[in-house]
């Protein structure tokens, strides 16, 4: 399994991307627009090759709590699901991020409030960025634009994860899952032995005690002055987070009068919008924030120093408009176009958007 290129689906990518890493289990339910996350692994049949479990659980309640057992060993385990299939999971998270714990979670959203529709949305901004759960709590969140960022951002992931001890979530919208691209498939690695991962992770917990000493991975403190020491703790690894893995991408920005800020596979759209609307003397610039947390503050703020307005392009109702809206002055004009229900915006509906938006 060296490397390797394919037309596969997004989710698809998901799948091959995990054998390859060497993760060590996958937990999860089906759901629309993600199943052929799970369907490939169970076609593919990794325990027969490199050990890697594959189980479909009975609910989206029992895949996060199976991925937090798994992680307290020190395993590397992941689970996928869709909108509300990830609301089902927030209590789970929040106990892994509180039990300082690495894991991978895959969200292909779908359009809500409610069960919604399956078709693509970028609604769940808010359920990811800002810690869906209970607590004062992070999740490293990429947001891939292509089949290509879908399959890297596995490995990456689980990078951080681990580097940080928190759990880090790939916030996908049903296009980037359901789309079908070229994708270069990683190198394959074998999984960890258990002395790598002993020596990787000696917080785990392994059922092995050592002179009087058993680590336990839980999220419950009762002492409140401890419960205070735990929460200063994670905000400094969340401070560490914020100034080394902040990730985006720019377009057109070294002369724009303008700036679209969008994620996901809006930002393909806008960056069709902005050839076309260069085509007709109006210059703008893309941000595509790949890191939704840490968000890019800093790095817009310094685009949007030089232009005269900002227009934020999204799947729902204005939801990373908020961040952009922190991250520049309050004189300076930023608007949201956003289309829901599971409608897609063409480039040339965007760009006559952005006119609109500035009477241009």
């Amino acid at each position: 399994m060296n490397e390797e290129v394919r037309l596969m689906k997004g989710n698809e990518a998901i799948a091959h991307a995990a054998i390859r890493y060497g993760v060590d289990g996958y937990f999860g339910y089906p759901i629309t627009p993600q199943s052929e996350v799970l369907e490939t692994l169970e076609a593919e049949m990794p325990w027969e090759t490199t050990g890697m479990v594959v189980l479909q659980a009975e609910s989206e309640v029992s895949s996060i709590n199976m991925v937090y057992g798994g992680a307290s060993t020190g395993a590397a385990v992941m689970t996928s699901s869709s909108s509300p299939g990830i609301s089902l999971m927030q209590e789970g998270i929040s106990y892994i991020a509180a039990a300082e714990l690495p894991a991978l979670i895959v969200n292909v959203m779908r359009g809500g409030p409610g069960l919604g529709t399956i078709h693509p949305s970028q609604s769940d901004y808010f359920q990811a960025t800002k810690g869906g759960g209970h607590g004062d709590y992070h999740l490293i969140v990429l947001a891939p634009a292509t089949v290509q960022e879908m399959a890297d951002f596995v490995g990456l992931g689980f990078d951080l994860a681990f580097k940080y001890r928190t759990p880090a979530m790939i916030l996908a919208d049903g296009i980037v899952g359901q789309m079908m691209e070229k994708v270069v498939l990683p190198p394959a690695r074998p999984r960890r032995t258990p002395e790598e991962v002993a020596k990787q992770c000696p917080w785990a917990v392994t059922g092995k005690k050592g002179r009087g000493h058993r680590n336990v991975a839980t999220s419950l403190e009762l002492d409140s002055a401890i419960m205070e020491k735990n929460n200063e703790r994670f905000q400094r690894t969340y401070d560490e987070i914020k100034r080394n893995e902040v990730r985006y991408k720019t377009y057109y920005t070294d002369d724009c009068d303008y700036l679209i800020v969008a994620f996901g596979s809006v930002a393909r759209i806008c960056l069709k919008s902005i050839e076309e609307a260069r085509k007709q003397g109006i210059k703008i610039g893309l941000v595509r924030p790949i890191t939704l947390w840490p968000f890019p503050y800093d790095e817009i703020a310094e685009i949007a120093s030089h232009v005269k307005g900002i227009l934020v392009v999204e799947l729902n109702a204005g939801q990373m408009i908020e961040d952009v809206r922190l991250a520049v002055s309050h004189s300076l004009p930023v608007h949201h176009f956003g289309r829901m229900g599971g409608i897609v915006p063409n480039p040339l509906e965007v760009l006559n958007a952005f006119k609109q938006k500035f009477g241009l």
